[in-house]
């Protein structure tokens, strides 16, 4: 996946039109977006879009509330049923919590029928003060773990700062701090590493060079809060021409080498080169 774009789940409206997009996926949110009172209709329509839309088209995927809230119960006896493709868990404080939520999964799954570990998870993991100082371990979510992300917005509120970028920009030190803390805990908990949104959607240069950025550090793919995102997402997450013919050559240096180290334009290259090469293939093959 490259782009996966946030849709309120209790506007029917937004969620037809969304589903004609090219967003590789869609989070139904049950979360922030959707006020108390709407709920329980905003669970109606995720699992009534999720059960209309499974064959084709974006991966569906369903954000429910925290394990906190005392909702999340509710929300996984409303959507589970429908079969989503995965489903993401906000505010988690700690691998503990992504741990309780793929086992409260495993049970609705055992109970539809369902293989343990098909409905896929994805966790935001940045979005407390707490939740910074325990971000390892992740991998003891198990299989279903899809990837990490984060947020800037739900950490400004917890530790009181006015902006998360400054005049030019760049993200000021905490979320900085974030960001690189969550692509070093994906690739500790072996899972890909997904990169937040970018608020100002009117803001297309900004957006284009705040993707081209995720890309250079790591991230394989970025949420959307708007549908002019989408195709700048898509766009520059897929690996370029001349990206995917640099990789192949590396991959064919190497192939014909008989040690650890090859040369290649002028270039020194070793097997991290190599490694790198061939998940920028795996990734255009997905796209191709």
């Amino acid at each position: 996946m490259r782009s996966l774009l946030f849709v309120p789940a209790d506007d029917t409206s937004k969620l037809a039109k969304a589903l004609l997009l090219n967003a590789d996926a869609l989070i139904l949110d049950l979360e922030d977006s959707i006020a108390p009172a709407n709920k329980d209709l905003a669970r109606r329509n995720a699992a009534k879009t999720i059960g209309e839309n499974s064959a084709g088209g974006p991966k569906l995927y369903v954000r429910l509330n925290p394990l906190t809230s005392g909702l999340v119960a509710a929300d996984l006896d409303a959507v589970m049923a429908a079969r989503p493709y995965g489903l993401m868990q906000p505010k988690a404080r700690s691998a503990a919590d992504a741990v309780t939520l793929s086992a409260m999964i495993a049970s609705h799954e055992r109970k539809l029928g369902i293989a343990e570990g098909t409905t896929r998870l994805i966790v935001l993991i940045t979005e407390s003060a707490a939740a910074m100082q325990a971000m390892s371990g992740y991998d003891a979510a198990g299989n279903r773990l899809e990837a990490l992300t984060w947020g800037a917005e739900d950490l400004s509120a917890d530790i009181g700062a006015t902006a998360a970028r400054d005049e030019n920009g760049a993200y000021t030190g905490p979320y900085a701090l974030a960001r690189n803390l969550t692509l070093v805990a994906a690739a500790a908990a072996q899972t890909a590493a997904i990169d937040t949104v970018f608020p100002d959607f009117r803001d297309g240069k900004g957006f284009a060079r705040d993707c081209s950025n995720a890309v250079r550090d790591g991230f394989t793919a970025k949420l959307a809060i708007h549908p002019a995102q989408v195709p700048v997402i898509n766009e520059i997450f897929t690996p370029s021409a001349a990206e995917i013919t640099k990789a192949q050559q590396i991959v064919a240096a190497f192939s014909s080498a008989d040690t650890g180290v090859v040369a290649l334009d002028g270039r020194m290259l070793d097997r991290p080169h190599l490694l790198g090469a061939k998940r920028l293939l795996a990734r255009a093959r997905q796209y191709s």
